[in-house]
């Protein structure tokens, strides 16, 4: 009975759906990643021909075949066969991007509980996934580096290369490229192709950093941009590496590397020889280069030369004041003179008649002549001061050449003897500073010309002037015209600089003195000469401002310019710059020259150096007796002088966080000096009653100069402070009528480098302690008037001390008589003991002439026992012979003893002035009145 149902049933349904559902062959879909719904062409429609039969001709589901797939099929409708095909899951076009599967239709059967449902056929479902453009594109490398020869224009220096991870043509592709730094000679193609839009230079930058970016199809950007360097190469260009243009260089420092990592960069170009000039350019310094700025005088002392130099340009002062009018550089005492300018020499100064050797010396710069007929430039002239016009003697400069002229007089030479002497040097007109020195020796006259020898190329003879009466003039920079004129004037102006004109009547100089005189202090130098190496030829001009070296190899060269260095001798250089050039000749095998090599161009500039301050220090007020001045040695005047040159050191404070000041350590350092003036102040020396006195012994043992006038002494040349103060120590001022003298001031001031740096001005003052004149009987009459040499005593700015006499003569009547007794008692004391303190004094005369005791005002307490006298009346007597007997052994110990024991004596005799200095602080002037009887 079950069979028989279950077959009719099957022939029941087949009666009733009799079709298959329907569908289309084929699907395309699209789905967007990321989403679920799947669009399709055409739609998903089934269809069944069993419609509207219920179920047989409704649509109930379709299937999709395969594994894991991520889709799904939905009924819609199941009457009209709609459905729907979406993703079960997120969709990741990075993971696939398409999907091809089989889809089928299924009906409902015949009834609801049928389950025989027929299907349609397969059809084949394509789905692409559509992108989304989610990833930024990123650079396969994080940097990028490259290299260039500067110069070129490159096609392309390097090529960046970007990726997109999105699955789309469109979104994975890199469409763009872009240069994100500005102002950059570079640009970039759309396939990343990096090239340079000009030629780049090595000088203007060695190295560019630029940053990159790209953009997809979709112009989304890099995530992040990438770093591009690209590093500038020099064009290899034949010259000197490794060199500083400006070399500082400081005082005091000694030689120093000019150059001490040089090297030369030939290009791997064969060199069979190289030949270097090292040239240091100092002709705007000074005279040409730096040069010790010490006066001629001192200078001529400090090379060894002979005395007797006459300064015809000296420094502009009372006693040398035919140069006030010159135009003067100060710096360095060179006078220019305009073509307007002349200088009459005072009488006096050079002899009239120079013997037949003598020496002229001097500096000059001198250019061109104006003018097509140039004149004679007259440097120095002796011609006739009136009515006539002859040279005598003269220098001059005449269309370039250089002229000295020598007319002797009748009665030393009666026949035709030479006169003129002529030298054609390039160096005359070119601008630049020249030592020259005219050696006579008549008749034969020789030129050194910055310690060359120059014979002249031209001499011509002339007759002997005849004698006459005719008063001669001296004169600078013109010639004097004294007749054959209206009026008697200047001519002949010379157009130039001058410095350090001097005469020397009746020597000749020697050739290492004239080369010391204009020897630079500044120059080229090699440290470590032994080791410069083998095949290194080198040489120096004279005055070392130019070095050549030769050598074959290039290492060893390199080697030693690297050991060339600048020096300056100069304790206070003139600051500066001084230019610095190298040049160089390379020979290639074969060829003359092969190479050029750019020259160097670099300069020296050197610092200031440290200033010193300059300090005299000593006692500056004492009191002598009247005896002292009249005696053989005089008053020493300087006997405990200190000089002492410091310079101020800036330290920082101790803690840096701090803000505190800097504070100002003075050190004390040391020099030399060239001169020490003692001036008298308050009118000139009487040479009929006093004078300056100096043992030339002292000046010579210390080489050393002075000279003696009215005005005060001057000691100078080139020495040690020390020297300096030794020589100070025994200055003597003697009076033979002291009588009539309270006071002499003195002031001293001292100089270094011809008054570049110059001390205080020290200023002394010594009194005259005169014996009293007063009588016994007329010792009534000055009851109120002071004593004579207490006046002399007394400081003016000691405001404690007692001033016993002055006595107001409107005191009352009645009190002065009560009181006229105890004063004439106290008067007569007074003169009493003054008379004893004049004994006093005389007794030790002798020994103050040794020991120089000072009378300090700002110390001096006098003390006198009224009763000493009562000692015994050969007590003193023999005292003072004892003191006698011991000076004398000390003279004679002193004359035979050597400079240390001298300089010991001043060292104890510079203690006593410090101790009584030191006094001076706590005490002022006054009289002990402790021992008066009132």
């Amino acid at each position: 009975g079950g069979g028989g149902d279950s077959r009719q049933r099957r022939l029941f349904a087949a009666k009733v759906n009799k079709h298959k559902p329907w569908i289309e062959t084929s699907y395309h879909g699209v789905i967007t990643e990321n989403n679920d719904t799947v669009i399709l062409d055409p739609p998903l429609v089934a269809l069944d021909k069993d419609a509207p039969v219920p179920f047989a001709g409704e649509i109930c589901a379709f299937k999709i075949h395969g594994q894991e797939l991520p889709f799904e099929a939905v009924v819609l409708n199941k009457t009209s066969g709609e459905g729907r095909l979406r993703a079960r899951s997120p969709i990741d076009c990075e993971l696939q991007k398409e999907y091809t599967f089989i889809i089928q239709a299924y009906d409902c059967g015949a009834g609801p509980r049928e389950t025989a449902w027929k299907k349609s056929h397969k059809a084949v479902v394509h789905i692409q996934v559509k992108d989304v453009n989610e990833f930024a594109p990123t650079f396969k490398e994080p940097a990028y580096k490259a290299v260039v020869t500067e110069g070129k224009i490159y096609d392309s220096i390097l090529q960046v290369e970007a990726v997109d991870e999105d699955c789309s043509p469109q979104y994975s592709q890199i469409c763009n490229y872009e240069i994100v730094t500005t102002d950059v000679p570079f640009a970039i193609d759309r396939n990343g192709n990096i090239r340079n839009t000009e030629k780049l230079s090595y000088d203007k930058q060695h190295q560019y950093e630029i940053l990159v970016t790209a953009y997809d199809c979709g112009q989304k950007p890099a995530a992040q941009d990438t770093l591009v360097q690209v590093d500038v190469k020099p064009v290899c260009k034949p010259g000197w590496q490794d060199w500083t243009k400006r070399i500082e260089y400081q005082p005091g420092s000694g030689s120093m590397a000019l150059f001490p990592s040089i090297h030369l960069e030939m290009c791997d170009g064969a060199v069979s020889s190289l030949q270097i000039v090292a040239e240091l350019q100092t002709n705007y310094i000074g005279k040409g280069c730096d040069r010790e700025t010490y006066s001629e005088k001192s200078l001529q002392k400090l090379c060894g030369a002979s005395s007797g130099i006459i300064d015809l340009l000296p420094s502009p002062s009372a006693a040398t004041n035919w140069t006030a009018g010159l135009l003067v550089d100060s710096s360095e005492m060179i006078f220019k003179f305009d073509g307007r300018q002349g200088a009459k020499i005072p009488d006096g100064i050079v002899p009239k008649n120079l013997t037949d050797q003598f020496t002229i010396t001097m500096w000059m710069k001198h250019g061109p002549s104006p003018g097509v007929r140039a004149e004679k430039e007259t440097i120095l002239c002796n011609s006739d001061k009136t009515e006539m016009n002859r040279h005598h003697y003269a220098l001059y400069v005449h269309n370039c050449r250089l002229v000295f002229l020598l007319r002797k007089d009748f009665d030393q030479a009666d026949t035709f003897r030479p006169a003129e002497f002529h030298w054609k040097l390039d160096q005359i007109c070119d601008k630049e500073w020249h030592y020259y020195v005219i050696n006579v020796e008549f008749p034969v006259v020789t030129l050194y010309m910055d310690g060359a020898t120059y014979e002249p190329y031209l001499v011509t003879n002339d007759w002997p002037i005849h004698p006459s009466h005719i008063a001669m003039q001296l004169t600078v920079g013109a010639c004097w015209q004294g007749g054959e004129v209206t009026k008697p004037r200047f001519a002949q102006f010379f157009h130039g600089s001058l410095a350090s004109l001097t005469i020397r009547p009746g020597k000749m100089e020697s050739q290492k003195v004239i080369s010391c005189l204009q020897a630079c202090k500044e120059g080229l130098d090699i440290n470590s000469l032994e080791s410069l190496g083998q095949g290194i030829k080198y040489h120096f001009n004279p005055s070392q401002s130019i070095l050549v070296m030769e050598g074959d190899d290039i290492g060893n060269i390199n080697r030693a310019l690297q050991k060339v260095s600048y020096i300056n001798s100069r304790q206070f250089p003139t600051a500066g710059v001084r230019r610095l050039k190298v040049s160089s000749k390379v020979q290639c095998f074969g060829e003359d020259v092969c190479i050029s090599i750019p020259e160097v161009d670099a300069y020296v500039m050197v610092l200031q150096a440290i200033e010193p301050r300059i300090t005299l220090r000593g006692t500056d007020h004492f009191w002598r007796p009247a005896a002292q001045f009249e005696s053989a040695r005089g008053v020493t005047l300087f006997p405990d002088i200190k000089i002492v040159s410091t310079f101020a050191k800036t330290e920082a404070p101790g803690d840096v966080k701090t803000t505190a000041p800097k504070s100002e350590v003075l050190e004390e350092m040391l020099h030399n000096l060239d001169f020490c003036d003692i001036l008298v102040i308050g009118g000139d020396l009487d040479p009929r009653q006093e004078c300056l006195e100096l043992n030339h012994s002292e000046l010579h043992q210390r080489h050393l100069d002075a000279t003696n006038s009215t005005a005060g002494y001057s000691i100078y040349g080139v020495g040690s402070m020390s020297r300096y103060e030794q020589v100070l120590h025994h200055i003597r001022y003697r009076n033979w009528r002291p009588a009539s003298l309270e006071a002499r001031r003195f002031r001293i001031k001292c100089s270094e480098l011809n008054g570049r740096y110059t001390s205080n001005e020290f200023n002394l003052e010594v009194s005259v302690l005169h014996e009293d004149r007063v009588s016994d009987k007329e010792h009534v009459n000055h009851l109120i008037v002071q004593p004579p040499f207490l006046q002399s005593v007394h400081h003016p700015e000691s405001r404690s001390s007692i001033r016993r006499s002055s006595v107001v003569p409107s005191i009352a009547t009645v009190v002065i008589i009560i009181s006229v007794c105890m004063l004439v008692f106290v008067v007569a004391m007074g003169v009493y003991r003054v008379r004893i303190a004049h004994q006093h004094f005389i007794q030790e005369t002798e020994a103050a002439k040794e020991s120089e005791m000072d009378w300090d005002d700002s110390a001096l307490t006098i003390t006198v026992n009224p009763m000493e006298k009562h000692e015994g009346p050969g007590h003193g007597e023999d005292e003072t012979e004892g003191e006698e007997e011991e000076e004398a052994e000390e003279d004679m110990s002193s004359s035979s003893g050597s400079d240390d024991s001298e300089e010991e004596e001043e060292e104890e005799g510079t203690g006593r002035g410090r101790h009584g200095q030191n006094g001076a602080r706590q005490a002022q002037l006054e009289w002990d009145d402790s021992t008066l009887p009132y």
